[in-house]
């Protein structure tokens, strides 16, 4: 048989430390100047990269083969001319990948679609570096 020894309960105390910064009250977002400039106010087609492949597909495909899986081509938002208007963005709201083709060349330019302040309009810039845009504090 074993013999059961008593111990001591024992407090263990951690330090707290921040590692890393913590806003304020007020403080906590970004407001961005997103200027709506793709294609120089030429007419075009913009397509939100659905579909996780690189590059605009406009058509859906099957892939795989046999036991294969269709692949959805990437979801175009439809006519777009940039308004050349720097917006404020706010940094909580959605900023996707996509692409813009003008109508009259069809050369596909990366660009980042912001939808507006309220998700129903769409703003796109060529300018792929957030972190170069300007920003204003909320």
């Amino acid at each position: 048989m074993e013999r059961k020894v008593w111990r001591r309960p024992l407090t263990e105390v951690q330090k707290f430390e921040a590692n890393e910064y913590v806003a304020a009250c007020g403080d906590s977002g970004v407001t961005y100047l997103f200027t709506c400039d793709a294609g120089g106010g030429e007419r075009g087609t913009v397509y939100v990269e659905s579909n996780g492949v690189d590059g605009l597909q406009t058509r859906g495909e099957w892939v795989g083969g046999w036991g294969g899986h269709w692949q959805e081509a990437d979801r175009s938002l439809g006519g777009y001319h940039a308004c050349e208007i720097t917006h404020e963005a706010d940094s909580e709201d959605d900023f996707l990948r996509g692409y813009y083709v003008p109508s009259w060349t069809g050369n596909v330019t990366n660009v980042i679609i912001w939808r507006g302040p309220n998700n129903d309009n769409t703003h796109c810039t060529t300018n792929l570096d957030k972190d170069s845009w300007e920003t204003a504090k909320s």
